[in-house]
């Protein structure tokens, strides 16, 4: 319970930074889940349009500290993976066998 008028303002405050946040996370897991279904139905065009859809809403909620940059990095680069399997599946076990 606040006890002064700058207390209240800031409870204010950040019951609004909340909801807007909640709706970024939201928006970036639709996001993540639409990619990750078009990826695993084999549709290779489509997803790359999800996946330029995902890293640009990703980069978009670390500049304004949203998410931890490092976080959107490491999903971006899971995610282009998961792109790259998809788009060159011969590719992927000629690579594997040159490291062995």
């Amino acid at each position: 319970m606040p006890n002064n008028k700058s207390a209240e303002r800031r409870v204010r405050n950040s019951a609004k930074k909340q909801l807007h946040n909640r709706s970024i996370h939201t928006r970036l897991h639709s996001l993540e889940r639409n990619f990750l279904e078009l990826v695993d139905g084999g549709k290779p065009t489509e997803a790359a349009g999800a996946y330029k859809a995902v890293t640009s809403a990703l980069d978009k909620a670390a500049k304004t500290h949203t998410i931890h940059k490092s976080l959107a990095s490491r999903k971006k680069s899971r995610l282009a993976v998961r792109l790259l399997k998809l788009t060159k599946p011969a590719a992927a076990p000629a690579a594997e066998a040159k490291k062995a």
